[in-house]
């Protein structure tokens, strides 16, 4: 059973950006941790991105400081990760989750190339 439906993957050139979109389905976020995960062909999964409950702390895995930026809105159970300056090693499926509950999301496609 998927809790999260996600949005906003696609193909875009190097140096582009897109926005993810996460949202609650049948559960409420508001009291969660949430996380962003991806995996590459080939590769593991690796964490992305978390924030707290209430968006005072957020931390990024080393490669994506200073071009994603995770967010939230409690008001309409939605995890957002803006990611810019996008990158062909950022080609990933990318997944929310609660870590907490593991719940998670179906994944999307993210795909950069020329």
């Amino acid at each position: 059973q998927l809790h999260f439906v996600e949005s906003g993957g696609g193909m875009v050139q190097p140096g582009g950006s897109l926005r993810l979109s996460c949202t609650g389905s049948g559960f409420d976020i508001s009291d969660e941790i949430m996380k962003w995960s991806r995996q590459a062909p080939g590769k593991e999964r690796e964490f992305v991105a978390h924030i707290t409950e209430d968006s005072a702390i957020a931390n990024y895995q080393d490669s994506v400081k200073g071009r994603f930026t995770i967010s939230r809105d409690n008001a309409k159970n939605t995890v957002y990760l803006q990611m810019n300056l996008l990158k062909p090693e950022d080609t990933a499926v990318y997944y929310c989750y609660a870590p907490y509950r593991n719940y998670w999301g179906q994944g999307i496609q993210v795909t950069v190339a020329s």
